[in-house]
């Protein structure tokens, strides 16, 4: 049985800060930052944006991509580090929302920006047996960063959503492959409003071990090498980690262009790959072979070997709005904006 994508949608908020707006409050080199992690601006979710929101949006746009009856939806899980409740889940908020049948199992998953990727593996694994007919895998996030810490200019908000299944296929899963190891890099323990990392240590032992490793294993079981895909999506905390790893790996700029979007929104966490994903399947054609690894801190990599099949000549991409449109689609704030959307400024009880 051929499991793969059936459809996808996606979500981007439309307000955005400069990494410049953000280092003149704290004294920082904006532009130095903006250079260094090659981020130009990131995405802002709005007052009455969350994980909830972001992925109803993303589920909406990809059921009115295709003619799947959201009934036949028989599995929906949501990877996110930021859900809304710490409990009551958003999986259940998001199932109704699109008019999924109550005869479904729903989850809500976390490992850090991965979460999104393990969903879809998940879901090719129920449609694969037979138990389910289609699975949907979200990966939302509004990231959290300490004011004037690093993570502050990057972390930002967005998510994908995929509709998986066997029927109408317009991107076959040729191949998935994982590698995880424990390695703290980032974290956040439960009442903590902003996550820890360990600095530079967050590079070569973890982002850079764990998706090469994770490249070269998938590459290795579908027995390919980097010139035989079209494109590649790689997990981008910063715009400079994904196109130093594709380098490392043999892609080349051209083979990563349509699925970088941190410089110009952020890091979306658990939304990064899926969102690159979408980017490349807005521009893909029949043939395109796509290689995706997602990463997540604590940590681990989600490896993807992806073919675009001719069913997306028919596919209506039209009927949502394209990554590209949502990038776009922008409006500025200025930094005391920006901290009173994002919860930054505390009153105290009482208002006083």
């Amino acid at each position: 049985m051929d499991v793969g994508i059936v459809s996808y949608g996606a979500y981007i908020p439309r307000f955005r800060i400069t990494p410049q707006d953000i280092g003149r409050v704290w004294g920082s080199d904006g532009d130095a930052m903006s250079k260094g992690l090659m981020i130009y601006s990131k995405s802002v979710p709005a007052p009455d944006e969350d994980v909830v929101t972001i992925s109803v949006e993303a589920a909406r746009s990809m059921m009115r991509r295709c003619d799947v009856s959201p009934k036949d939806i028989g599995a929906l899980y949501v990877g996110s580090e930021s859900h809304p409740y710490a409990v009551k889940p958003t999986g259940t908020i998001v199932a109704e929302a699109i008019g999924a049948s109550p005869n479904l199992t729903v989850a809500d998953l976390e490992f850090a920006c991965k979460a999104g990727t393990a969903g879809i593996q998940m879901c090719m694994g129920l449609v694969g047996s037979g138990m389910i007919k289609y699975g949907v895998a979200i990966g939302a996030d509004t990231s959290q960063g300490a004011p004037g810490d690093p993570l502050e200019f990057s972390a930002s908000a967005g998510g994908g959503a995929y509709l998986i299944g066997s029927e109408k296929v317009i991107a076959k899963i040729n191949g998935t492959y994982s590698y995880t190891t424990d390695t703290p890099d980032f974290w956040r323990r439960e009442g903590e409003p902003y996550p820890s990392h360990g600095g530079r240590f967050t590079g070569e032992p973890a982002y850079f071990k764990h998706v090469t490793s994770c490249a070269k294993g998938t590459m290795d079981r579908m027995g390919t090498k980097p010139t035989d895909y079209t494109h590649a999506v790689f997990h981008q905390p910063n715009g400079k980690f994904p196109t130093r790893v594709a380098k490392m790996l043999g892609f080349s700029d051209e083979q990563i262009k349509l699925g970088l979007l941190t410089p110009y929104i952020g890091n979306t966490y658990s939304g990064a790959v899926p969102l690159g994903l979408a980017s490349v399947l807005d521009h893909a054609r029949p043939g395109d072979r796509i290689f995706a690894v997602a990463y997540g801190s604590g940590a681990g990599c989600d490896g993807f070997d992806i073919t675009v099949t001719d069913e997306i000549a028919s596919y209506r991409r039209d009927a949502g709005p394209t990554v590209a449109q949502m990038i776009e689609r922008k409006k500025m704030i200025d930094y005391a904006t920006y901290a009173k959307y994002r919860g930054k400024i505390r009153m105290k009880e009482g208002g006083q």
